[in-house]
């Protein structure tokens, strides 16, 4: 693994420990922005709260643009029970028994975090015949805050209120054989990976090869988070997850190359130019189909974009869960941008 993919994952781990659940990039965005200082390229946030930065290209006749979602998958309050434990609902599609036992904060409306544990409802075996079988679903979990907390009116003096947001512990680690084990790399992962492509083509003082907005999305989660994009755009490229698993050809050391997920196929050309990039810097990568997957392309397809769109990034284990992925997977999705945006 390269010295500065190690660079990529140490980012990346930096990125991953900022809280932004869906709904929640007050922390996030503003981190993001500070990265920007740095460097020579203008940038904007739209009223929805996702982070536009836009890049001038040798040939200005057409306008490009690169998609990463820095929105999480999360939980939040749905009620206060009267022993004062939480109630909770889920934000994106979280696999929900993996919660059982994880370490949670609440984040009031003033922006208190308040620490916890998300638990199934039975959670002694010394107490609960179900304690082992019971079924992990999002009606049956808890949380159990980490105050002295009584009753419902205790839960409240916090500050504490239903629809407040609750970020899951990531666990980030990188290990020395080049894994970088967390939840959330999906998507936060590509997010680095954006970020770095915008510092080396600083560094090397390149241009893409045409004008070309990075999209930071607040919202992909829920299925809208480029559902508007400048209309000036033409083409897309969405660099989210690979998937791993049943009938599917990646793996962790991988760019994956989606030709389709379950909101149709993605545009023919690009994918076939996509490939052939990649069959010419010898990168590690797959075309696959992602049966039960959307991204910000087709949040952008479906809101009316007029544009050709593809899916690609590195191959990530248990998705929605315990995620797992390689510094292999992420030099071949660097690469394979470099190559798309012409930067050598």
């Amino acid at each position: 693994m390269k010295p500065h993919i190690h660079d990529i994952l140490k980012l990346g781990k930096e990125i991953l420990e900022i809280p932004s659940p869906t709904g929640y990039s007050e922390k996030i965005i503003p981190y993001l922005i500070s990265k920007l200082n740095n460097l020579p390229y203008e940038y904007e946030v739209t009223p929805k709260g996702n982070l536009l930065i836009h890049l001038e290209g040798n040939d200005t006749s057409k306008h490009v643009a690169l998609s990463a979602h820095t929105d999480t998958l999360g939980l939040m309050v749905r009620s206060i029970q009267s022993n004062g434990t939480l109630k909770v609902t889920t934000l994106g599609g979280i696999i929900v028994p993996t919660l059982d036992g994880e370490y949670c904060h609440v984040i009031t409306r003033d922006n208190k975090l308040i620490s916890g544990t998300i638990l199934y409802k039975s959670p002694s075996s010394h107490v609960y015949k179900d304690a082992n079988s019971g079924v992990r679903e999002v009606d049956n979990m808890i949380i159990r805050l980490d105050e002295v907390v009584k009753s419902k009116q205790d839960v409240e003096a916090l500050g504490i209120q239903n629809g407040d947001i609750i970020a899951i512990d990531p666990k980030t680690q990188i290990t020395p054989s080049g894994f970088i084990k967390s939840r959330f790399l999906d998507d936060k992962i590509s997010v680095a990976i954006l970020l770095a492509l915008l510092e080396y083509a600083h560094k090397t003082n390149q241009k893409p090869v045409f004008n070309t907005t990075f999209i930071i999305s607040t919202y992909e989660e829920v299925g809208h988070g480029t559902a508007w994009i400048p209309s000036s755009i033409t083409e897309m490229i969405a660099v989210d997850m690979g998937c791993i698993g049943e009938d599917l050809a990646c793996t962790e050391y991988d760019v994956s190359i989606c030709a389709k997920d379950s909101s149709g196929p993605y545009d023919r050309d690009m994918i076939t130019s996509l490939k052939s990039m990649a069959v010419k810097k010898s990168l590690n990568h797959v075309l696959d189909i992602y049966p039960m997957y959307g991204s910000d392309v087709s949040a952008a397809l479906r809101g009316g974009a007029n544009i050709k769109g593809a899916l690609i990034g590195p191959g990530v284990m248990a998705s929605h869960g315990m995620e797992r992925t390689h510094g292999d997977a992420v030099e071949a999705t660097f690469e394979l941008l470099k190559s798309y945006l012409n930067l050598g």
